[in-house]
């Protein structure tokens, strides 16, 4: 048992490599106390289940990319799989039939959110409207955001920022190319990304912030990062020993001094005093705030904003960015493709020198290529982990209280 514990700790993914063998003893006693109070076998109809190991359950056969292990596992034991996750239960559901039926039927018990040790830390406490749990307060949130943020009028308002950070790249690809000297392209689609999305969350470009790039991909990885807790919820204490919970604090507060530096000075600003006529010309950090001061019935707080700015901000550029360069890597490997693309948007250009917004929708080839992009390559294949508030039937199987959900996605081959 001891010799599994140390390769375990110092081979697995899973775990951080600086855990040392200093706390293998503390590890094996919870290990095993664990193991001693697992639950007498029910009667329940569990649906299909990989074999586990005792204390890690499944936590082997996930290697080091899940999403594409879960595939497999699917593959061999259904769209509909239990597994045991450390010592959390978890479905994993790999079906668009089932995610029908889980909409049509259960809704509700599957709208509940886990409470991850990432989202309490940086997250304040899990009071944005990714993390929050089902509730009233993800009601309001959520209203917030599709209402007030999300709507089409307001994407539409923020058109000649997309425009002008395009032209922006596309200008520095042209004088790079006609310079002779190669390109960085995932570093412009980032640094394209963020300029978008800076501006039109926070009213700026975020080269001006200094290196809010570099903070926000320590804030992605500090989050993503493993915890016993969210697996072994009686070893939550070894976060602490292990100094995850420790760097998880230092990220969030240099980003949480960035979202208060953020605010201040929307808040001093005159452009903060503008009248409802010029809403519509608001970025979304005016937005909210003036949501904060003048509508009661969102009963927002200050932490509650900068929960939404956050999810704003790290959802959105990492991601269109990846997409973009996907798009572009696919394109490059096969030739015909590109020039088919190239032909088709020559044509709808027109000879105008530059592509607006409005021609896309012409453009339908182009459409067909990004959405098999985001079928081989999703951003989020996993997506957000969801979370049963009660015991249901589905597909003829029981599904308990407390049980971890996780949607794969299965376009990729």
């Amino acid at each position: 048992m001891a010799k599994f514990a140390r390769e375990f700790l110092s081979q697995s993914s899973w775990f951080p490599l600086d855990v040392g063998l200093f706390y293998t003893p503390f590890v094996l006693s919870l290990l095993i106390l664990g193991f001693l109070k697992l639950k007498q076998p029910s009667h329940r109809n569990s649906p299909p289940s990989p074999p586990k190991l005792p204390i890690i359950g499944n936590l082997h056969q996930l290697g080091t990319l899940p999403h594409r292990s879960l595939r497999s596992l699917s593959d061999k034991y259904g769209p509909l799989m239990l597994l045991k996750l450390g010592q959390v239960p978890t479905l994993v559901i790999s079906s668009a039939e089932i995610v029908e039926e889980i909409v049509k039927n259960h809704d509700i018990a599957f709208s509940d959110r886990p409470s991850l040790t990432a989202a309490k830390v940086m997250h304040y406490g899990g009071s944005d409207f990714v993390f929050s749990p089902y509730g009233e307060y993800w009601r309001r949130a959520r209203k917030i955001c599709v209402v007030e943020l999300l709507s089409q009028k307001r994407v539409q308002s923020f058109r000649f920022i997309r425009e002008e950070e395009v032209a922006s790249l596309i200008n520095k690809l042209r004088h790079e190319s006609c310079s002779g000297r190669s390109v960085n392209l995932s570093q412009l689609l980032l640094e394209t990304s963020y300029g978008i999305a800076s501006r039109c969350i926070i009213g700026k470009k975020a080269k001006e912030d200094g290196n809010f790039g570099e903070l926000a991909k320590r804030f992605v990885r500090s989050f993503a990062g493993f915890s016993f807790g969210d697996l072994f919820p009686y070893l939550g204490w070894l976060d602490v020993l292990t100094g995850n919970i420790g760097r998880s604090k230092a990220v969030f507060n240099e980003m949480d001094a960035f979202l208060d530096s953020v605010i201040e000075a929307k808040t001093n600003s005159p452009e903060n005093n503008m009248v409802d006529d010029d809403h519509g010309k608001k970025d979304i950090v005016q937005i909210l705030l003036h949501l904060l001061q003048n509508d009661h019935d969102s009963k927002l707080t200050i932490n509650n904003v900068k929960a939404i700015l956050l999810d704003m901000l790290v959802a959105g550029i990492e991601t269109s960015a990846t997409t973009a360069e996907w798009v572009m890597a696919e394109l490059m490997k096969n030739p015909r493709v590109m020039k088919r693309v190239q032909e088709e948007v020559r044509r709808v250009a027109n000879d105008k020198g530059r592509v607006e917004e409005d021609d896309i929708s012409k453009m339908e080839y182009l459409k067909c290529i990004i959405k098999e992009t985001l079928r081989l390559h999703p951003a989020g294949p996993l997506l957000v982990p969801r979370e049963t508030s009660a015991r249901i039937k589905l597909q003829g199987y029981d599904i308990m209280p407390k049980t971890r959900v996780l949607f794969c996605y299965r376009g990729a081959p």
